[in-house]
């Protein structure tokens, strides 16, 4: 039997950043996973504050040559309703950054990732199966596909929405399935983006293009499932026509790349995030529509916390079973990004006058009033930072006022 200190369940690109976090950490680890030679073709777009977690654990350096910088996010109201929404665009600068974030091949980011597990050498990756996860009061352990056997201190499951670990852990996921889905692929076109990131709102759902080179994009076009099926269908010419005509040729004529894919939509979040010696990170614990760039995001603070508890639990002479204090400390931020995204995308999906109404006055405050605006970039690129900041914006405030 072999032993680690925390052993992780999934080497995506959740499972593979908090691998080398607890391994930067001092913790014996390991990563568990079958190897996976497909290509990832999808994007990530990391916010600011997920950004400066990269460059702690020496990564960032690596993957900001594949990464486009997301310097201005503009949302426009293609529904064609009655009550339409204004445009409402949101720039870095504002706010006194460069970028909001940037936007990450995966393909290029894994490789990447591959490259620093493969010479930390705190770390053992083990191409397997995990088949059996038994947890005991204060250990983990584990039986591979192969035979062999593991035992950790903490278990971290971030073996996506089907987790053994989750399941081992006897928690339970709660799932909502959207009558909708999404189309994800990359296309070139012949104006450059400027780094503005632009989402259509429409009765579907978002139309989201996202920058990557200086005249390439990846774009998610959430639809109906029939519409989807027709959009798969189609020849790239054909889908190139229509992606530009849905985009008011804003970007000029557009050639997609072959290798589109779609996906249904639904959202998922664990009844528990963490229980006994074991944490849900990634999409073990939750799982969202492509809206607001939230997926890896909220799994970084999920690796960041799971850490600093460990950390915590060493440093103190306790065993490593944080599973319980991080499932307290993940609940709120987890819980109110689900139920946040959710109304979203309702309010996208409703034809209720009412609905309509308030999400065109709620966009309407955020093209006019500039505080409410910077409030809530503050807390797009790192949550908690408008709350925390409010007190400083009160003071000029006044300063201002008395002057």
């Amino acid at each position: 039997m072999q032993k680690f200190e925390v052993v992780v369940a999934g080497a995506g690109l959740a499972g593979s950043i908090a691998g080398l976090a607890f391994a930067r950490a001092g913790f014996s680890t390991a990563i568990v996973a079958p190897e996976d030679t497909r290509l990832d073709r999808r994007t990530t777009a990391l916010m600011d504050q997920s950004l400066g977690f990269l460059d702690r654990l020496g990564l960032w350096q690596d993957v900001k040559p594949h990464a486009a910088a997301l310097a201005t996010m503009q949302i426009i109201d293609g529904t064609n309703r009655l009550l339409r929404a204004p445009t409402v665009a949101f720039r870095a600068s504002e706010i006194g950054l460069d970028a909001f974030g940037y936007n990450i091949p995966n393909a290029p980011f894994l490789a990447v990732l591959a490259a620093a597990m493969e010479s930390e050498p705190n770390l053992s990756v083990i191409h397997d199966s995990v088949e059996t996860v038994a947890l005991e009061n204060d250990l983990a352990h584990l039986t591979l596909a192969s035979g062999m056997a593991l035992e950790a201190g903490l278990v971290v499951g971030a073996d996506g929405r089907n987790s053994l670990v989750r399941r081992s852990a006897g928690i339970e996921m709660r799932r909502h399935d959207y009558p909708q889905t999404a189309v994800v692929l990359n296309f070139t076109h012949e104006r450059p983006h400027g780094d503005v990131s632009t989402e259509f709102h429409t009765p579907t759902g978002p139309f989201t293009q996202v920058p990557l080179a200086p005249t390439r994009s990846s774009l998610v076009w959430v639809v109906k499932p029939e519409e989807a099926r027709a959009l798969m269908d189609m020849t790239v010419e054909a889908l190139g026509r229509r992606i530009e005509e849905r985009m008011q040729s804003m970007l000029g004529k557009v050639t997609v790349e072959e290798g589109w894919q779609s996906w249904p939509l639904s959202a998922m979040t664990a009844t528990r995030f963490g229980r006994g010696p074991s944490v849900l990170i990634g999409e073990a614990a939750h799982v969202f529509p492509p809206i607001g760039a939230q997926g890896l995001n909220l799994s970084l603070r999920d690796i960041e916390k799971a850490v600093d508890l460990a950390t915590k639990a060493r440093l103190a002479g306790r065993m490593l079973t944080i599973g319980d204090d991080y499932d307290r400390a993940r609940r709120t931020d987890v819980v109110s990004r689900t139920v946040s995204i959710d109304l979203l995308n309702r309010s996208l999906l409703s034809d209720f006058l009412p609905v309509q109404m308030m999400r065109a006055a709620g966009l309407q405050l955020l093209a006019t009033i500039p505080p409410l605006r910077h409030a809530v970039m503050q807390e797009g690129v790192a949550p908690g930072r408008a709350l925390r900041g409010f007190p400083d914006f009160l003071r000029k405030k006044v300063s201002r006022q008395s002057a």
